[in-house]
């Protein structure tokens, strides 16, 4: 993974994250990017992170906009985790999946959710993909 350093020159609170799916899983060899948004409360509150650009991740935790159900981005969040610990956690996230797919609520939710998936409450149901 790489922060795009031009995204941190324009903006401190708005980061681009270049990363790379693992080899050996069902996303190697694709590239994705995420982009975090920092609060003025960061760390004590979590970034927003989404996906970005062309290539969204078809995988069961991830939404067509780009919206990520991954709870350390919410409700488990802590101050220690940083930008490098949130990004193994999505690639450790995509890696484990056996099929991809998107979430069965995908539509729906694209459709009536907010802008921040911050403010969506999360159901975090499994831990399996």
């Amino acid at each position: 993974m790489k922060v795009d350093e031009k995204s941190i020159q324009a903006s401190l609170t708005q980061w681009i994250v270049d990363m790379e799916g693992a080899s050996g899983t069902l996303y190697e060899g694709e590239r994705f990017q995420l982009l975090f948004k920092f609060s003025s409360r960061y760390p004590f509150d979590s970034p927003e992170v989404v996906f970005i650009g062309d290539n969204i991740p078809v995988h069961p935790h991830v939404y067509s906009n780009g919206h990520i159900c991954l709870s350390i981005l919410t409700e488990d969040w802590s101050p220690a985790l940083s930008v490098q610990s949130v990004c193994l956690s999505i690639v450790s996230m995509l890696s484990s999946c056996k099929d991809k797919k998107r979430p069965p609520d995908n539509a729906l939710y694209v459709r009536t959710c907010d802008k921040n998936p911050k403010k969506t409450k999360w159901w975090y149901h499994d831990d399996n993909c």
